[in-house]
């Protein structure tokens, strides 16, 4: 493959992804937070299987397969349930936003603990994503620290879960870079994530999962965008232009906001939109602050 469609098939990721918490959300309002989220890990693996195969992992680092697994399965879980367990529409795209500090925190990390070089611009990065997420949480007004507290305090496990996961990820990029020598365990990694999500759904009961044409349809839809959404990223990674994917990655906030509100048509308000592009801008900052920096 040709570096120009390796870099489109990147491109593709972005998109799949930007449409995650729409679909996820979809799906959990039919099957629940827990089978849903289940079944769409399970197909998702289905089609990693297709599309990418399993790996031998004989020929993986162990440390690798034993701690990239645990912080990949930790994200996973945490992203899945985070947003299945929101009480509406509206606070789902919130809590998937609060997942999106991700971008920021990895590179933060990445400054920590892999020895990366960043400029001045790293610190007004930081703060102006964490001030994006303030502004998404304090409904129409802005900064109205009494609307984020009673949003925060409506469904602390939801919100909690999605901030962990943002953490989780950062901790599993910054550790994968350095332990990974260059292999991909997505498949096995989502199986672990299925397999882990209906242990969850059957310790806690189980439940009725309401299968209709629009439930499957989200299902498909949220399983084909996880599973090949990993699989283009990587062609795009490994073959691809990496500055243009990374640059475009962190715009998926505005697009996932994007689709979200309309898949769950939910309105949102002038003031979501700017805190949303403030969580981007925050993102770039810190990007272009390490961009061209090697680390000592």
């Amino acid at each position: 493959m040709n570096k120009k469609k390796a870099t489109l098939t990147g491109l593709i990721a972005v998109f799949l992804w930007s449409s995650i918490v729409g679909l996820i959300r979809g799906v959990s309002v039919n099957l629940g937070a827990a089978g849903g989220a289940a079944m769409i890990y399970t197909v998702g693996a289905l089609f990693l299987l297709l599309s990418v195969g399993f790996p031998r992992l004989g020929a993986f680092p162990r440390r690798y397969l034993v701690w990239g697994g645990l912080l990949f399965v930790s994200y996973e879980l945490c992203l899945a349930l985070s947003i299945g367990y929101a009480h509406t529409g509206r606070q789902a795209i919130e809590v998937g936003m609060v997942n999106y500090l991700w971008p920021t925190f990895t590179m933060v990390a990445a400054i920590l603990f892999n020895r990366q070089r960043a400029g001045v611009l790293i610190v007004p990065g930081f703060l102006l994503s964490m001030a994006g997420i303030c502004r998404v949480l304090g409904g129409a007004h802005g900064f109205e620290l009494s609307e984020m507290l009673a949003n925060v305090s409506d469904n602390p496990l939801g919100y909690g879960l999605a901030f962990a996961g943002a953490v989780i990820w950062a901790a599993y990029c910054t550790v994968t870079a350095r332990i990974a020598e260059g292999k991909n365990g997505v498949t096995p990694f989502f199986m672990m994530v299925a397999s882990a999500l209906w242990i969850k759904y059957l310790a806690s009961g189980g439940g009725a999962m309401h299968f209709s044409l629009q439930a499957v349809v989200y299902l498909v839809l949220a399983a084909a965008a996880m599973g090949f959404g990993y699989a283009a990223w990587n062609v795009g990674i490994l073959h691809g232009n990496v500055t243009v994917l990374a640059g475009a990655s962190y715009f998926i906030p505005v697009m996932s906001a994007a689709l979200a509100a309309w898949l769950l048509h939910v309105p949102l308000s002038a003031s979501f939109w700017l805190g949303t592009c403030m969580v981007c801008g925050g993102s770039v900052l810190c990007w272009v602050a390490t961009r061209g920096r090697t680390g000592h």
